[in-house]
C-alpha cells in the first residue's frame, strides 16, 4: 500500500535512507557518506516538511511496516532569469531490497507523478548514479530520459 508519510514513519524512513546512502557509497565513493547525526537531521527535516505544500512524501508499507519511501519537491529554477515551466524534483526514493521487483517503485512514482500533475508541474527531474545501471533501467522504463550529464573534476 502507498500512502502519505505520517510523523511516526520517520524512524523507518531514516533506516531506509541510511541504506540508500550506504548503497550509493558502495557504488562509488564520489557520492557522499551520511554526516554524523545525518539520519536524525533527515528525519527532523521530513517531519518539518509534512505541511509544506511544495513537498510530497510517500511511503510504501506492507502489514503496517514501512518498506519504501519517495520524497518529491516543487522547484523554482529562477523564473526571473529563465523561461521555464514549473518543475519538480524527485529527491529520494528507496525500496527495501527484499520487496523489490513487485511494482512498488513504479507505484510510488505513479502516485508522485499524479501529485506533481495536480500541482501543475510539467516535468520531474532526478539524479541517478551513473554506476547504478539497475536504477537507470528503471527510470527509463517509467519514462525517464537523459537531459544533462553532471560531471566532476577532482582538484
Amino acid at each position: 500500500m502507498i500512502r502519505l508519510m505520517k510523523p511516526t514513519d520517520a524512524p523507518a524512513i531514516v533506516e531506509l535512507w541510511s541504506a540508500l546512502v550506504a548503497y550509493h557509497r558502495e557504488l562509488t565513493t564520489d557520492l557522499p557518506a551520511a554526516a554524523v547525526n545525518g539520519a536524525a537531521r533527515y528525519a527532523k527535516r521530513l517531519i518539518q516538511r509534512l505541511d509544506d505544500p511544495f513537498t510530497h512524501i510517500l511511503v510504501a508499507e506492507d502489514e503496517d511496516r514501512v518498506i519504501g519511501f519517495a520524497l518529491g519537491t516543487i522547484v523554482d529554477l529562477l523564473p526571473d532569469i529563465f523561461n521555464v515551466e514549473p518543475g519538480g524534483y524527485l529527491a529520494d526514493i528507496f525500496i527495501d531490497p527484499a520487496y523489490r521487483h513487485q511494482g512498488l517503485g513504479r507505484e510510488l512514482i505513479e502516485q508522485m507523478i499524479n501529485w506533481f500533475r495536480e500541482q501543475q508541474v510539467h516535468y520531474i527531474e532526478l539524479s541517478v548514479a551513473v554506476q547504478n545501471k539497475q536504477a537507470i533501467a528503471f527510470w527509463k522504463a517509467v519514462g525517464g530520459r537523459e537531459v544533462m550529464l553532471r560531471m566532476r573534476i577532482d582538484v
